[in-house]
């Protein structure tokens, strides 16, 4: 009984209290069947040696992970690995197939694949694109001119670089912990865009990043430009729209999206870094209002800051 209380101090995740309860009851079948103090002394210095393996592969990293945020990838990523409020934590699971939020899922699924093969459903499938100039290209007609490194390198540095923050860090315990099936391995059918199913098939579908994405963005776009506050934040709800439409992710998790996508601005807001850049793209834009060159859109009853 001395190797309880060390199975206590050795293994610090439940499986590998499991591996070593397994060998322990292991040990004592042998001291029952044998009753020899000699085997006993052996069995337990294998037992020792084995938990003690177990305690040092608990300290090392697991081989395959690797560390995706603003440490390794600063032009994708304002945040660390845990600065984001928990999705898991935060959001309540993906509704049972059996409920009433199910039965909607598969109304808007259905309700999305009808869609696809009109101009709507041509821009669900532009919006799958979030990678590269995607998410720029999206909301510059919303935004009133071109996000691009040459007419506005600040405001595209801004949101290029929480891209991640949102889209990854903010949904990926959720994503990890559920990995919940997506519509279109579900229902066993093809999305508006078949190439991508593959890659799509081992990432789970709650919450959806591109939702998070998506909205995050216009909340900020919305900031900077509050004058076309209306047609900016429309264009953000569209991109999770478009998941729908695509079948690539249910409606819930697009709901979901939304709110991991909201808790992440404000936790951008906290950021030193962040918040140095979006000064420089509030001044950059200010500059741009200025001399004419931002669509107009609904002018507010009060100043905001873009005056």
């Amino acid at each position: 009984m001395f190797l309880i209380p060390l199975s206590e101090g050795l293994c610090s995740r439940p499986e590998q209290s499991n591996q070593f309860f397994t060998l322990y009851l292991t040990l004592l079948f042998f001291i029952m069947k044998t009753n020899s103090l000699k085997s006993i002394r052996a069995l337990a210095l294998a037992l020792f040696v084995a938990a003690s393996a177990l305690s040092l592969s608990a300290q090392r990293p697991a081989g395959d992970h690797k560390v995706k945020d603003t440490t390794t990838y600063p032009d994708l990523y304002f945040l660390q690995e845990g600065d984001v409020p928990n999705s898991y934590l935060l959001l309540p699971p993906p509704p049972d197939a059996a409920s009433i939020t199910f039965l909607n899922d598969q109304a808007r699924y259905n309700w999305g694949k009808s869609l696809r093969n009109t101009e709507r459903g041509a821009q669900a499938f532009r919006d799958a694109r979030v990678s590269g100039d995607g998410v720029p290209e999206a909301f510059s007609e919303a935004f009133g001119i071109t996000i691009n490194e040459y007419e506005t390198p600040e405001i595209k540095k801004l949101i290029v670089g929480m891209r991640e923050d949102a889209g990854d860090l903010g949904t990926r315990d959720a994503k990890d912990y559920y990995n919940r099936q997506r519509p279109f391995a579900f229902y066993s059918e093809d999305t508006c865009n078949p190439e991508q199913q593959e890659e799509l098939s081992t990432n789970g579908s709650y919450p959806s990043g591109h939702t998070s994405i998506g909205w995050a963005t216009a909340l900020v776009l919305a900031e900077i430009n509050p004058e076309r506050q209306n047609e900016i934040l429309k264009r953000g709800y569209e991109m999770g729209e478009s998941r729908v439409i695509c079948g690539y992710h249910f409606q819930s998790d697009v709901d979901a999206g939304r709110l991991t996508g909201s808790v992440t601005v404000a936790r951008l807001h906290a950021d030193p870094e962040f918040q140095a850049q979006l000064a420089k793209a509030k001044d950059e834009f200010r500059k741009l209002k200025k001399a004419g060159k931002v669509a107009q859109g609904t002018a507010l009853p009060s100043k905001t800051t873009s005056d």
